[in-house]
């Protein structure tokens, strides 16, 4: 069994900051730090797209969309993966999701961004909101 918490979302002013946390419970048989894991977002009335992955080399792949903008990384030891947002847009209003997948490599899609069916655990969410 699985688990992940995300936190760290709020109500932002446009051009601030914000750094999103999810921290992974495991039980046996999951090893932290081999698998693939990312970031997702949906936004109200939109399908949920994947925005940041790192593969389990620590390589790390961006949509379009959030490049230059977005950092993932994780700390292994804490069992924790990180989202740091800068330069928030309202466009960037949405709930994000952490996923971990069972993959070493997570597979992108169009836009750049892990594809959401390599992912075997969610977490619940948390709400970023961006006002202008």
């Amino acid at each position: 069994q699985v688990q992940l918490v995300e936190s760290g979302g709020g109500s932002v002013q446009a051009g601030g900051s914000l750094e999103l946390s999810c921290v992974v419970s495991v039980a046996s048989g999951y090893n932290f730090g081999t698998y693939c894991m990312g970031w997702f977002r949906q936004a109200a009335g939109k399908q949920r797209e994947g925005v940041a992955v790192i593969q389990h080399k620590g390589a790390t792949n961006y949509a379009d969309s959030v490049k230059g903008r977005f950092t993932i990384s994780k700390d292994d030891a804490k069992k924790t993966l990180y989202l740091q947002i800068n330069n928030l847009k309202p466009e960037d209003t949405a709930m994000y999701y952490c996923a971990v997948s069972y993959n070493f490599y997570c597979a992108i899609d169009s836009s750049g961004g892990p594809a959401e069916n390599q992912m075997s655990y969610w977490g619940k969410g948390t709400l970023v909101t961006i006002s202008s």
